[in-house]
């Protein structure tokens, strides 16, 4: 396969027409090597319209998906970012020059860490719930039932946060904004990713 012809198929066909106008998102996603990012038995898939698992039961965002919700965020050279269960996005954000730290559970941290070999991210195995910190910009690439607080609690003043919530087969990509105390939530796209695992929906105890 020629992966150089297909990162810029990927970047014409599935970003620029979807309306992800940032320069810097599309030189990123036009020299990242996806195909790292994916299992090796995936890595055919790596530039398609679909998500591709990059660790047992952790899945990558299709090249569309993953564009529109950076750009949504409207990343800035220098601002500290945390990527949860996200590789791909953390080396799209530090090739547009974001200080950028991925924070994988024990389960993914090998993977995650071969991945983004190279691409001047910090990779820290830990708690997804409770990360700990302050950042300018937070995402994750799975999808969440609710967004925990302590995600909410570790914006900066400014901070942004990009994540898919699920309430039935089709997600929506929403994106919180911190001011002072105040928090507000824009519901921006469609979207079907996997449950991030332990983010899932928990059964209602009945009698």
């Amino acid at each position: 396969m020629d992966y150089t012809s297909a990162r810029l198929n990927m970047v014409e066909s599935q970003v620029r027409t979807n309306d992800v106008t940032d320069a810097g998102i599309q030189e990123a996603m036009r020299n990242i090597h996806r195909e790292r990012f994916v299992m090796p038995a995936r890595a055919a898939l790596a530039y398609a319209d679909r998500f591709v698992e990059y660790a047992p039961g952790r899945w990558i965002m299709p090249p569309r998906d993953v564009a529109k919700l950076l750009h949504a965020l409207r990343p800035r050279p220098g601002e500290p970012a945390l990527a949860i269960a996200a590789p791909y996005a953390a080396a799209v954000m530090a090739r547009m020059g974001l200080e950028v730290t991925a924070l994988e559970d024990p389960e993914a941290d090998a993977h995650a860490r071969l991945a983004l070999e190279g691409e001047g991210v910090s990779v820290i195995a830990g708690n997804l719930a409770a990360p700990e910190g302050r950042w300018d910009l937070i995402v994750t690439e799975g999808a969440l039932f609710a967004t925990p607080d302590a995600w909410l609690q570790a914006l900066a003043p400014d901070g942004r946060l990009g994540a898919v919530l699920r309430r039935g087969p089709v997600g929506k990509a929403v994106v919180y904004t911190r001011a002072g105390e105040a928090m507000s939530a824009r519901e921006m796209f469609d979207s079907l990713p996997p449950w991030l695992p332990g983010f899932e929906p928990r059964p209602a105890f009945a009698f």
